[in-house]
């Protein structure tokens, strides 16, 4: 069978057909889903068992794996459940029990029902995030991406003139602080200084703009921090109407694949009683949005 991409109903999203992601792909299939990924920015792979290590190499195809020289959460090495290469994004602790409501990670982790950008946080930010679905909770626990191209489309003319220059502050402070996560030790407030991304980004391959939002913005450049979160709480608002979102319902051994250049995305909440091992691997971007804004 050859590769197909079936583009859901409002050209948002995709389903691949035809490939097996645990196995090599060809380089003609290769161009074809970064081909699909340009034009639906998330591509949905069912019925795909993979190992971390088949996930790690399927990965690999389209970029080169993120490096985490910046933390991107409060894990100390021993709190790590998996290998390298491969993000836990499961409520299990590492001897495989389910967190208890007050772990530290677990209400930490919580954030990631906020609409957020992955590593917008970083110098760097994602490129591709493939999320595998390993155990699904039986109800809720979707996962619900929005499309930032349309979203900036559908601004009206003075909005757009005055996004078009604006510079924002990430940093997992504002986004852990916006569910009222503040008890962060001053090792974890360093390593989570804000870093600076532009509010409106140019796709590489096809030039299309888009609004790189984040729940981790919680500066604008020159503004006052009060008319800074305002905005860009209204601007989050827009960009997440109905119109603009996929919300995925996981299936066991679902690859969901997107573009962090052009979407957002959060988790939704599920019974946290029942296991929910759903594990991410991230490629990195080229360079520094400031930079490749520059160029």
């Amino acid at each position: 069978m050859s590769l197909s991409i079936r583009g859901f109903p409002n050209g948002f999203g995709g389903e691949v057909e035809g490939v097996d992601c645990s196995r090599p792909v060809s380089p003609e299939a290769v161009a074809a889903i970064e081909a699909g990924m340009d034009r639906y920015a998330v591509l949905v792979f069912r019925d795909q068992p993979l190992s971390d290590e088949q996930q790690i190499a399927f990965t690999r195809h389209f970029g080169q794996l993120e490096k985490y020289e910046t933390p991107g959460d409060i894990r100390k090495p021993s709190d790590r459940r998996l290998g390298a290469g491969i993000a836990d994004f499961s409520n299990l602790t590492p001897a495989g029990r389910i967190m208890s409501a007050d772990d530290r990670i677990w209400l930490f982790k919580l954030a990631d029902q906020l609409w957020h950008s992955d590593s917008s946080y970083r110098p760097v930010t994602a490129k591709y995030s493939l999320l595998s679905g390993r155990i699904i909770p039986s109800s809720g626990a979707n996962t619900e991406f929005a499309d930032m191209r349309a979203a900036y489309d559908g601004l009206d003319e003075r909005t757009k003139a005055e996004v078009e220059d604006l510079v924002c502050e990430h940093s997992l402070i504002y986004s852990r602080g916006a569910i009222g996560f503040t008890e962060l030790t001053e090792e974890e407030r360093e390593n989570f200084r804000p870093v600076r991304h532009p509010l409106v980004r140019k796709h590489p391959r096809t030039g299309r703009k888009s609004l790189f939002l984040s729940s981790h913005a919680g500066a604008i450049v020159g503004w006052t921090i009060p008319e800074a979160r305002m905005f860009l709480r209204d601007l989050t608002e827009h960009a997440t109407q109905r119109e603009f979102v996929y919300s995925h319902r996981w299936r066991p051994n679902d690859l969901v694949m997107w573009d962090n250049r052009v979407t957002m995305h959060r988790a939704r909440r599920f019974d946290r009683n029942e296991i929910r091992d759903v594990r991410r691997t991230t490629l990195t971007d080229d360079a520094p949005v400031i930079a490749e804004a520059a160029r």
